[in-house]
Parts: structure tokens; sequence; C-alpha cells
């Protein structure tokens, strides 16, 4: 449990005006905040049945097409990568490596029955796409017209190329597009009934907020936190929440807003998973990349510890 001390924690209840008062909303209005477009990001290992249980529960709540994206170098052994990195003619490669990549043909040929077969029991509509492309410029343009991403965290006990390693990072980079990371660790059968947003006022906040909405339960709950270093020296009744809190009431959810202080040895990150395992969320929105990714890598930055440490489902955007 995180330490709340005195004055450290300040909670605000964002009043959800009474529905008689507005309008019913129309399908259009509706269709407008449902996911229709959805990507899933597959590569042959044991955690693509938990993105594809994620990913095939909101395209039937939102009665979205579902296309399985397989890139050919995920499915390459780790130090097998080096081969497609220079050569766009995968002729020109060795004869071994032409064996190896024959094989993981094969391999996504699997995957692609096992996704249409699924698509198929559950009645979804959806599309199979295998790139052998380089793969960062492959799998951008393939998702950039799309409502959401799904795609999971790397296992640290399951070696990938190194491309691959940091294909996340450049995705939520170059694609403009919101990405649902599934933990590779642990299953998880419901999302958006008890969210929690980790709040900056920043574009990329502000972005996987909207972002987020269609995702929410018409009964959500919802916690806005902010997580400062440092004491504010300001009122503490001020949240710098209480705006995107109102917000979110707007759309008719149950929306909370507080702000915590980070104890000495942990980071913003470790307050943000600390936080969603005390109020049981099932996701956890922010901002993916505040500060610029060469800082980030130099200082580290609470994107990429989230990256590396997430125990539920982050919806991030940059």
């Amino acid at each position: 449990m995180l330490p709340s001390p005195e004055g450290l924690l300040t909670w605000v209840n964002v009043r959800v005006d009474d529905p008689a008062h507005h309008a019913v909303e129309t399908e259009e209005k509706e269709s407008a905040m449902s996911l229709r477009d959805m990507v899933v990001l597959l590569d042959g290992s044991p955690r693509d049945d938990a993105k594809l249980a994620v990913a095939v529960s909101l395209a039937r709540q939102h009665d979205a097409h579902l296309t399985g994206l397989c890139p050919l170098e995920l499915l390459l052994p780790a130090d097998m990568s080096f081969a497609l990195g220079g050569y766009p003619d995968l002729w020109a490669l060795p004869e071994f490596a032409k064996q190896i990549e024959s094989q993981s043909r094969a391999k996504a040929g699997t995957i692609e029955g096992r996704f249409r077969e699924l698509l198929r029991r559950e009645g979804l509509t959806g599309d199979w796409l295998f790139e052998a492309g380089p793969l960062v410029p492959a799998v951008t343009q393939r998702v950039q017209a799309t409502d959401l991403i799904v795609v999971g965290q790397a296992d640290p006990e399951n070696p990938l190329p190194a491309a691959a390693r940091a294909l996340v990072e450049d995705i939520l980079m170059t694609a403009g597009r919101p990405l649902l990371l599934i933990p590779y660790a642990g299953h998880f059968n419901q999302i958006g009934a008890n969210v929690l947003v980790g709040w900056t006022p920043t574009r990329e906040s502000a972005r996987a907020v909207h972002d987020a909405l269609p995702l929410l339960a018409p009964s959500a709950k919802v916690t806005v936190l902010t997580v400062e270093t440092s004491r504010p020296g300001r009122d503490e009744d001020a949240l710098p929440t209480a705006d995107v809190a109102e917000h979110l009431a707007r759309h008719h959810l149950s929306v909370s807003a507080a702000r915590t202080v980070v104890s000495d040895g942990l980071s913003p990150a470790d307050v943000l998973l600390d936080y969603a395992s005390d109020i049981s969320a099932d996701l956890l929105v922010v901002g993916g990349y505040g500060h610029s990714r060469t800082r980030e890598m130099v200082m580290g930055g609470v994107t990429r510890d989230l990256l590396r440490h997430m125990t539920l489902p982050v919806l991030m955007s940059h």
C-alpha cells in the first residue's frame, strides 16, 4: 500500500450531472466513440493468447473489424534479425537465412490459421497481414489507419531480435495511434470498468484520455491522478486534475480526482503501478514520452519504466 501522509493526498468527487437533464444520445454519437477498426500484433509467442483475448473481447463489444498483423522479423530467432536489416530483397540473403525465413513463413501460416478460426468462431470480421519488409516501417504503415493497436509487453525471459525489442516504442513514436499494451504475465478478462488515469498537463496525456474514451464502460469508475515529485507550493485544494475530471464526468462517468507525492525511493511509474494495484484498477491510461525520447533514454522516464514493469493493461498515446 502506498503511504498517504496527511496533506499529501487529496480527493475531490466530481458530480455527474443527472442523465435526465441530457438529451438522449443518438446512434451517430455513440458510434463516434466506438472502436470500429483494430489491429493486434502477433508473433507466435505464448502471450498471443492474452493479446487475442483482449482484442477479441473489444472487437465483439464494439462490433469492430480485427486485423491480425504478423511481421516476419518477429518470428526470427533473436540472433537472426541482422539478416533482414540490410537486405530489402530477401533473395539476397545467404542460404541459411533463407531456410530460417521459410520456417518463419510456415510458422506465420500456422498463426494465421488459428487467427482465422478464432474470427470464425467468434463471428467477427477481420483480415490477416503478413509483413516481410523492414520491421518498423512495415508495421507503422499498416497500423496508422486503425483505431487501436493491441500489442504485448516484451517478456524478459523470451529473447527477441534487437529491432523487435524496441518495436513498441517505435510504434508509439511514429504511428500516431493509441497502443493498448498487455503485460506478459497474467490474464485480463475485463478492461475499462475501473480506470486509473496518470495525468500530466501535456499534449500526450490529453490525447491518451481522449483515446481511452471508447474503452471505458458506461458505468466505469475513473480516478484521475497526478503524481508530483514534491509538495506543491499552492493551495492543496487546487487539484491539477480537476478540469480533466470534470471533462470525463460530462461523459456520464463516475470520476474522482486525486494527487499524491512521490515517496523516497519510488519512481513516478512505481507510484502509478502501486496506486493502480491499491484501487484494483483494470486499465492505466497515460501519455507516452512527454519528454524527448533521447532524454528519457539518458535519464530514465515514466514511459520506459511502465513498458518494463507494467502489471495491468496500459493505454498509451503519444
